[in-house]
């Protein structure tokens, strides 16, 4: 099977970057259709209209619904068609980027990806994760290429609340394990071959970038200030996490993530929360070395990311939802079996009664 990476045509990052938007963007097209939040639109609209002012481009602002399902993307295709747009821009979080890359696709035009939060590693990928009108994983949507421009202002991120931050280190965390997973396994990866040497060596410093600066670029972002360490993570989290995870390939995490989205308590959480407490149980079902599962455990406690099923909203996991979570996560197609060897629905079930058993003994180390 060949070996592929993909990745997006360019990718900015820095201070005060959506300034430039328009220069960014000029060669794509001329009527541009901004999805965003309401309060995204609020708070970028003055910037973008002054970017585009020497321009005789078109720009048309649609506030996002909320949920990345086939409905809302059906809407905003409308949209885009009755306001003969030809170029597609999401601006926010990752069901934003996932919604404008879906539109994009449906619609044959470009897309330009703007994350005002580095949550999670959609806004590079060639992927779009569609969900139910109330929140539960439906499918995924494999796109024939990555955006043209992904542009990434860390004025704007370094002023995000710190929670979405920090999921976004969840959702890094896992990738350079699946990874690993997936190049022992030499599972097919959504860029449809196998890993490269240097996508899993992004992947791999996405691991080690978020030990180095986690801690550091979390206190900052806390504080409202933009540091070398933040600017490394929302790297870590948007472009290496997002190269990695595409050109490596995903496993256990990610389905056990979908698994959980079927819990009403657990749809309070982030993407990258649930992705996190995935990844300790990935590392318990591959029977990792302790001394692994400590430090990501470790890395987890000190980020305040879930490390228990109490974390993850669950009192009570109830055995009748325990065997719900864990069918969901070994459906077929999911990306558990792009594990080294078979996981079954009874192997995921011990995993995440064990990954919570660890999680609270550290939990109770650390007091």
């Amino acid at each position: 099977m060949s070996q592929i990476i993909i990745s997006p045509n360019k990718y900015i990052q820095g201070n005060n970057e959506l300034n430039n938007l328009y220069e960014c963007v000029k060669t794509l097209g001329t009527k541009f259709l901004i999805i965003a939040s309401s309060n995204g639109i609020k708070r970028t609209k003055s910037t973008i209209e002054k970017s585009f002012s020497k321009s005789n481009c078109k720009l048309v602002f649609e506030a996002f619904n909320g949920e990345c399902s086939q409905i809302e993307i059906d809407r905003l295709k409308d949209c885009l068609k009755s306001n003969d747009c030809d170029v597609v821009i999401g601006i926010g979080g990752g069901k934003i980027f996932d919604t404008a890359k879906a539109v994009a696709y449906y619609s044959n035009t470009p897309v330009v990806i703007i994350p005002t939060i580095a949550s999670t590693d959609a806004p590079c990928s060639a992927l779009s994760v569609i969900y139910t009108d109330k929140g539960a994983f439906d499918k995924y949507l494999l796109l024939p290429k990555n955006p043209e421009v992904v542009l990434v202002d860390t004025s704007i991120v370094s002023k995000a609340p710190a929670r979405l931050l920090i999921a976004g280190m969840g959702d890094a965390l896992a990738t350079y394990f699946e990874a690993r997973a997936c190049v022992n396994s030499k599972a097919s990866t959504i860029a449809g071959g196998t890993a490269t040497k240097a996508a899993f060596a992004l992947a791999k410093l996405c691991y080690e970038t978020l030990l180095k600066d986690g801690l550091k670029a979390k206190l900052s972002v806390e504080n409202k200030i933009s540091t070398k360490a933040l600017e490394n993570i929302i790297e870590a989290n948007t472009y290496l996490s997002g190269i990695g995870f595409e050109s490596c390939g995903l496993a256990a995490a990610h389905a056990i993530h979908n698994g959980f989205t079927i819990l009403e308590e657990c749809h309070n959480l982030y993407h990258g929360e649930k992705v996190a407490f995935g990844t300790i149980v990935q590392l318990v079902l591959e029977n990792s070395p302790l001394e692994e599962i400590e430090e990501v455990i470790n890395f987890c406690l000190n980020m305040g990311l879930p490390t228990t099923l109490k974390d993850m909203g669950i009192t009570e996991l109830k055995e009748k939802d325990l065997l719900e979570v864990s069918k969901a996560s070994c459906a077929e197609g999911e990306t558990i079996h792009n594990m080294p060897f078979e996981v079954s629905p009874e192997d995921v079930s011990a995993a995440i009664l064990t990954a919570d058993k660890l999680g609270n003994y550290y939990k109770n180390l650390n007091k």
